[in-house]
């Protein structure tokens, strides 16, 4: 058999052990390891699996990842998103839809600290969706603003999806991070905007609340300037040049524990559970990484990103219509597979095709995040539905997919806006020191 027929079994054989729901990285590892073997022989294929994990596993730029998950750990078990959502509810809760947009712009703040969908969802369905089930707020628009606001936590740096991707492509992790801010908070914009205009033209779907007194809304501040002071810190001293990536994400942690020690709001169970939680989280992500190499390194040997790339090159085609089909791709994959099984699976691929064709590297890492998120709302897969429906156990899920419909096409929209115009991602880290 050629390399290039090995090869494609391999890619065929990981997408049925992702599909039978074999963890991503033992598939990883063992398609890698045995394709390995069957292009160089068993010796080669047990050295690379001996060398491996320690060369991924040792790298210096992984050292971010565990520190960015922490700081949010700290904060997440520290009660102060139930604070967080307050305060922004004192502020805006009164307008049209204030609940669902207070769910929105919390989700924007605390996602900015955990970079995490799973954390930002699951916290978010526990302190909004009994809030604005109190008041009477319509289910479908409740469930669908806690699922796209938990999309916003892979975008808003820090984000941990977009360390691994500077992780697997080699572009610079500290401008990767700062090129999520201003797609995020466009995307949380859009998000708001649509929610307004869906209690405009139906008023029944969210009861306008009491507004608060001007004296409670600056009491409630007092809430947000950990979540201010850490990301001005930890992203501030990212995009100014003041810290690397894991200086800034050992300087959050800290912060995040001292803040949490201050203010008495860290028993020594929930610190304990945020460290079991921080190694859960990073042993499972370096595993990823380590079969992600394993595998990358067959797939070299195979001469498909190789082949492919010539293949494109040869069509006459434009670049974006070449794009647009990558997209529409990466949108089905994503109804089957979640987030970082499709990127260690594709990127070794897709991303010298899209340097080929003269794209951005750091603007495509952050269209694939649109794409991811549109995946997480999106069945069959649709990660964010179903983390809200373990917690509104009352409410079947194909009315909170339903739900999620206006927020689906509020991020094509806006995936549609940093395609056309690539200047809203790129512009800050072109500034960057």
């Amino acid at each position: 058999m050629s390399p290039e027929f090995i090869g494609i079994i391999g890619i065929v054989a990981l997408l049925v052990l992702f599909l039978i729901r074999v963890p991503v990285s033992i598939s990883l590892i063992i398609v890698g390891t045995c394709g390995v073997a069957l292009i160089r022989g068993w010796d080669s294929a047990f050295v690379q699996l001996g060398t491996t994990p320690f060369s991924t596993a040792s790298s210096y730029s992984l050292s971010v990842i565990p520190l960015f998950i922490l700081m949010g750990m700290f904060l997440s078990y520290s009660g102060f998103g139930h604070d967080l959502y307050r305060a922004v509810d004192a502020w805006i809760g009164h307008v049209k839809g204030g609940l669902a947009i207070t769910t929105i712009g919390t989700s924007a703040m605390f996602s900015a600290i955990s970079g995490s969908v799973n954390a930002t969802t699951a916290t978010m369905a526990r302190i909004a969706l009994p809030e604005m089930k109190k008041y009477r707020y319509d289910d479908e628009l409740s469930t669908s603003c806690v699922a796209a606001g938990g999309t916003l936590g892979i975008l808003i740096p820090p984000s941990v999806i977009l360390v691994l991707y500077g992780i697997l492509t080699m572009e610079p992790i500290g401008k990767l991070l700062i090129a999520g801010l201003v797609p995020g908070l466009l995307q949380m914009a859009l998000f708001m905007i649509v929610i307004y205009i869906m209690v405009l033209r139906n008023p029944a779907l969210a009861p306008v609340t009491e507004k608060k007194p001007f004296k409670e809304k600056v009491l409630s501040l007092n809430s947000v300037w950990p979540f201010v002071f850490l990301f001005a810190l930890s992203v501030g001293g990212i995009y100014f040049g003041y810290f690397t990536p894991t200086e800034a994400g050992g300087v959050g942690a800290f912060g995040a524990f001292l803040l949490a020690i201050i203010t008495r709001r860290l028993s020594w169970t929930d610190f304990k559970a945020s460290l079991s939680e921080t190694t859960r989280l990073t042993a499972m992500i370096f595993f990823i990484l380590i079969g992600a190499d394993i595998f990358s390194k067959f797939l070299a040997l195979s001469r498909i990103p190789v082949a492919i790339t010539k293949y494109v090159s040869d069509l006459a085609l434009p670049a974006m219509v070449i794009m647009v089909f990558i997209l529409i791709v990466y949108f089905i994959l994503g109804m089957f597979l979640e987030g970082i099984a499709i990127y260690v699976l594709t990127l070794p691929v897709v991303y010298p095709l899209i340097t080929m064709l003269g794209f951005d590297g750091i603007w495509f890492g952050v269209v694939m995040i649109f794409v991811m998120n549109m995946g997480l709302l999106t069945p069959p897969l649709g990660l964010s539905v179903y983390i809200i429906s373990g917690v509104v156990k009352d409410m079947p899920i194909q009315r909170i997919f339903k739900g999620v419909i206006p927020m689906l096409l509020t991020i094509i929209l806006c995936l549609a806006l940093i395609v056309i115009f690539p200047e809203i991602v790129t512009f800050l880290p072109d500034l960057m020191k």
